[in-house]
Order: C-alpha cells, then structure tokens, then sequence
C-alpha cells in the first residue's frame, strides 16, 4: 500500500492516558446514561441494553471530560451529564446511520435494525435524543443548550447530503468534507467547546477547544474512510468495505477518480450507481487504490487537520491534561480501533 502511516501500538496509549485521567467520571457518564435510558416499555429496554453494551471507544465524552478537566473543572456534575448528553446524540445517530445505510452489522454484532427492524431502531433512536434533550435543559445554560441542539441539526443535514450525493462518483472534496464536518466533526467540537463553556473561558480558549476538537474530528473520520480499503477485520473491529458496498464515495475514491485514467473512471461510476457491488469489484477498486496511493493521499490530508488540532492547545498552559489531549490527535490517526 505504499507507505502507509503504521497502526502503532504505544499510539493507542494515548487513549488510554484519557480514559485513566477521567476514570472514576466515565465510570459515571456510563451509569448515568443507562439510568436516564431505563424505560418500563420492554423493547425500548431491550434495544437501549443491546445497542449501549455493542461496545465504542466513549471517544466524545472522554473529550468533554478531558476538556472540562484542562479547564479546571472540578465541583459539580455538570461534565458528567453533557458527556452524557454527547454520547446519547452520537447513539441516537448510529441508531439511524443503521436503518438509512441498511445495516447489519456494526462493532462485529448485529445491528439493532437487524434484530427488531427499521421501525423500532429509528423510534429508539428518536427516544435518545429527546432523553438528551430533557437533560440539556435541566442543565440550565442557553449557551449550552444552543450548541448542542445546532450541532444535532449539522449532523443531521450532514447525513441528508450524504445521501443526497450517495453513488456520485465525482463527487467534489468539498462537499465530502461538508459532509465529515457535519456529520462527525461538529459533535467532537461540542464535545471539546463543552468544558471551556462550563467553566466560563474566554471566546478565544472556546474557540480553540472547538477548533481542537472539530479537527481531530475530520482527521479521525478520514481515517476511518481509509482503513475501510485497507485494514484487517481483526484490527479494525469490522468488517472492510462496508462504505464501498453501501455505494458511499468517500476520500479514497475521491483521490482515486482524480487520478484514474478514462476506462477505470466509467469502471468506478458504473459500480457506483449500481444498486448492489460485488466482492470481486471490491477488490478490482482495492487494486485501482493501491496502484494510486489513494490511501496516503488520505492519510497525508488527515495529518494536515492533526496538526491544526494539536496546535489549537498552544494557548493553554503546560499541563497534564494538555499532553494528553494533544497526543491524542495522533491516536485519531493512527489508531488500531
């Protein structure tokens, strides 16, 4: 493949840096989350307990807690509840990722489309967000509850131009990264902007939590596009490919066309605006890929946005937290999960 950034294992410590600083508060997001998500009605009970134990890194609440923790956050629940409140919109939009790209199968199980169908997944999915809801208001901060409730309308008009844009090859790279910026990066910019709001920062330090945050956000989402070409089941927790056979054009492909000659670019449109692919036409684009270096394309643009984040922490002073938070920019790069 050329010569791709390596998975490397001390990468991951990084992440685990994270979750040791705000061990005893995530501990607490978690049991928060399925206490608000209890529910006497038996499927909703059943799915929520399904969906929440499939598993995840926690990567958007851990971001809120790290956060509010290098802005001196330290009495109060409030980082607690809205990580909460962060995790439950990013499951509520998992929940109808699986119903609109017609899932299976997610983390290596199977989706909760799969087993109680469209209908349930997306209702289950409605009742995430308005448990979100309720809680973003018993927080109490207008600037709190505006941030999250236009980051839930981004994600969602992300997820509608995606689908608008859905098999079109030559897609442009802006609006692919209109698409990332909606649908991932701005949930990790609120996740970020969080802890400078609660502790009341300058615009200047949320700012630059938020430019942290939503840049991180485009360098993991690249990344996790990349790997879907060229990772192994066994590292990546899934199964590659998925994107490829759901007829999503991501920043692979997009490198890939730009570069492709004539017969292989109506190749890569006509498999595109199929309704079904093939396994041997994914590995014929595996090949096209790898014979244009598309995957160090994509990761070369991804360590651009590392950058950006790593350097938005400069305002900040020296700090446990600050290291960490700033070492994990390239765990969204290099990551082995």
């Amino acid at each position: 493949m050329g010569s791709v950034i390596p998975l490397k294992k001390e990468i991951d410590n990084s992440y685990i840096e994270l979750k040791n600083l705000v061990e005893n508060k995530i501990d607490r997001v978690n049991e928060l989350i399925k206490y608000k998500l209890s529910s006497e009605i038996n499927l909703i009970h059943k799915m929520t307990n399904y969906h929440l134990k499939s598993g995840g890194k926690r990567i958007r609440p851990l971001l809120t807690l790290g956060s509010a923790k290098l802005c001196g956050y330290e009495d109060g629940n409030r980082d607690i509840n809205l990580a909460a409140c962060v995790e439950l919109i990013h499951n509520a939009t998992l929940l109808h990722d699986d119903v609109i790209d017609n899932s299976s199968f997610r983390r290596g199980i199977k989706t909760s489309n799969a087993i109680w169908g469209n209908q349930s997944s997306i209702l289950v999915g409605d009742y995430l967000f308005s448990r979100c809801f309720e809680m973003m208001v018993e927080d109490g901060s207008q600037e709190i509850l505006k941030l999250l409730s236009s980051t839930s309308s981004k994600i969602a008009q992300g997820e509608v131009l995606q689908l608008e844009y859905k098999g079109e090859i030559d897609i442009l790279e802006e609006i692919y990264f209109n698409i990332i910026n909606s649908k991932t990066a701005a949930l990790f910019a609120a996740a970020t902007k969080i802890g400078a709001c609660i502790t009341s920062k300058s615009k200047k330090e949320k700012d630059a939590l938020e430019s942290y945050g939503k840049n991180i956000g485009l360098a993991f989402q690249i990344a996790d596009d990349a790997l879907d070409y060229y990772s192994t089941k066994t590292i990546f927790g899934k199964e590659i490919g998925k994107d490829f056979y759901e007829g999503k054009v991501t920043l692979p492909i997009i490198f890939l066309y730009q570069k492709a000659n004539q017969e292989e670019k109506v190749f890569l449109g006509k498999i595109f605006k199929k309704k079904n692919r093939s396994k041997s036409e994914f590995i014929d684009t595996q090949s096209l890929i790898k014979k244009y270096n598309s995957i160090d394309a994509c990761f070369e643009r991804a360590e651009y946005f590392v950058n950006i984040s790593y350097n938005a922490l400069n305002i900040f002073k020296p700090s446990q937290e600050k290291t960490i938070l700033q070492n994990l920019t390239s765990f969204s790069l290099e990551r082995s999960f």
